[in-house]
């Protein structure tokens, strides 16, 4: 695995910043997900972060493999409200239950009392349904806003010119379709709703709209953020911006506002969509923050405000981009105007960024922005247009002309306490600091033997020699008894008499090294003695010899 890549960017006031591509990702999900509600307990977020990803499977009205949902054909006994409509059969419903069920294990009774509940209406996704007619505009987003509440960002129900009713879902307040919801996730309501409404939504009195409604007027939000706020001075904290995709001629960027309304299909951006709407007296919508045309892109994917500690010069920037054409953008409020002014963000060196055609050093196709726990963000993106796409890359907004001084961002995540019981976690891949982090393979040692084909070494020619000059010395001697000589074949190991008594393998395996040259020093000393010997002419060596 490849060390990862470091590249820059810069924007109109920054000259340089880098990007920094953190890993490599699966791509789960798809550009137009479902409309769908879960919500967590503190008593049990260790199980939720284990386990929460099974409600987002079975999420409605899209079902896991995109089908519409369905009448099971019998009975469910675990998942029971889902038993004249959804998307579960009776051995998903078995499932689920069998996971509910080792959840719980995890914990004490009091959890089971507090949380078991909730556990449950997550599995089954038992929260918040939608019936949608057409299978696009899913693209919403659910998060929680610093008053505690959940947001739920709803697409209009597909199509195109939201062509359902008299002035489309998203303007008709008596739809869930096209809106921004805000619910309370902690309780029922009175008429048995797993979540109850918050009192000061703004359309509680209003007997012609849902009370779950926030704001109105919005078509296809594809991902939305809560501002942190100013470090220093908290300005800002708690806005939620938006990324609200067009139609054909415009994108747009929104601040979200109790009660507003976004103007679709009455407008598209700043601009009149539908012209008996759009003129409508009543209208009174809330105009996006910026749009922009078909000639800087074809689909807006929304970002963050920056309230990070590593890049002080992008702070209070809101950094977004768009899904076709790959664009990275940010916008600076000005506030003396209280107007927001784009600045384009270039990936690359500023020669390369000259060039319109050479600002990307990164995969195109802009899926999502995301937020880390120190409020460092980050981007999401593949090769391929959709989110289909069964791999991508993660990347990390870096800006080198200015960093934070050393040792001020050591950031310490919260610690979350718990009561059940721990599971280690154990990854299925290494990631690529353990790769580099991995000391070199150890070289096995050398062996002493000599393969067949392969090149002798000078321990083996040493060997040879010496055996060599062995079986010569042994062939010379006198004969002095009538026993034969043992003879050598060319190219063969010397074979030695059969002693008595004792069986001599077929195949020997080759001593080692220190045996052999021991072996050998043995012999050639006993050599030079029996030399020796037969010059002085020993009867008792001669006899010895002879035998």
């Amino acid at each position: 695995m490849n060390e990862p890549e470091v590249q820059g960017f810069h924007t109109s006031d920054l000259r340089k910043s880098t990007l920094k591509k953190v890993n490599v990702w699966p791509g789960t999900g798809r550009r137009r997900s479902s409309s769908r509600a879960s919500f967590s307990c503190p008593h049990v977020f260790l199980c939720f972060s284990l386990f929460c990803w099974i409600g987002s499977l079975l999420g409605h009205p899209q079902c896991l493999d995109y089908g519409p949902p369905f009448q099971p054909p019998s009975r469910l006994e675990f998942c029971s409200a889902y038993e004249n409509f959804g998307c579960c059969d009776r051995e998903r419903d078995n499932s689920i239950a069998a996971k509910y069920h080792e959840i719980l294990d995890y914990l004490d009774p009091r959890g089971h009392k507090l949380c078991g509940t909730y556990i449950k209406d997550i599995l089954c996704q038992n929260l918040l349904e939608l019936e949608e007619p057409a299978a696009n505009h899913n693209g919403g987003q659910l998060l929680f806003g610093v008053d505690g509440y959940l947001y739920l960002f709803i697409g209009d129900g597909g199509k195109a010119g939201d062509p359902f009713g008299r002035f489309g879902n998203a303007q008709n307040k008596s739809v869930l379709l096209g809106k921004v919801l805000r619910i309370d996730v902690d309780g029922r309501s009175p008429d048995g709703k797993p979540y109850r409404i918050p009192p000061d939504n703004p359309f509680v009195s209003d007997p012609k709209a849902r009370p779950e409604v926030y704001a109105y007027g919005v078509r296809n939000m594809w991902r939305c953020a809560v501002d942190r706020g100013d470090p220093v001075t908290k300005k800002g904290r708690g806005r939620i911006f938006c990324g609200d995709v067009g139609q054909n001629r415009f994108e747009e960027v929104d601040i979200i506002v109790k009660g507003g309304n976004y103007g679709w299909r009455a407008k598209e951006g700043f601009e009149c969509y539908d012209t008996k709407l759009c003129h409508n007296s009543s209208l009174d919508d809330v105009l996006p923050i910026f749009a922009y045309g078909r000639k800087v892109g074809k689909s807006v994917t929304g970002g963050y405000v920056y309230r990070g500690c590593e890049s002080p010069n992008l702070n209070g920037l809101y950094i977004f981009g768009d899904f076709m054409n790959g664009r990275l953008m940010a916008l600076r409020e000005d506030e003396k105007t209280n107007r927001w002014k784009k600045q384009d963000i270039c990936i690359g060196s500023t020669k390369a960024c000259a060039f319109p055609a050479m600002i990307r050093s990164y995969s195109k196709f802009i899926i999502s922005f995301a937020e880390d726990e120190a409020g460092e963000l980050y981007f999401m993106s593949t090769s391929y247009p959709s989110a289909y796409a069964p791999h991508g890359s993660l990347y990390k907004l870096v800006d080198p002309a200015r960093r934070a001084p050393p040792g001020k961002c050591k950031y310490k995540p919260v610690t979350v306490k718990i009561k059940s019981k721990r599971i280690a976690f154990v990854p299925r891949a290494k990631t690529v600091l353990e790769f580099l982090n991995e000391p070199p393979p150890t070289k096995p040692p050398k062996r002493s033997s000599t393969l067949p084909g392969a090149a002798p070494t000078a321990a083996a020619k040493k060997s040879k020699k010496m055996a060599s000059s062995k079986v010569k010395a042994s062939t010379v001697k006198p004969a002095l008894s009538n026993k034969k000589t043992p003879k050598t074949k060319a190219g063969g190991e010397h074979h030695r008499p059969k002693q008595k008594g004792a069986r001599v393998p077929r195949t020997t395996p080759a001593p080692s090294l220190a045996r052999r040259k021991s072996s050998q020093l043995t012999g050639a000393k006993k050599l030079l003695t029996e030399k020796a010997a037969q010059a002085k002419g020993t009867p008792g060596r001669r006899r010895k010899e002879s035998r």
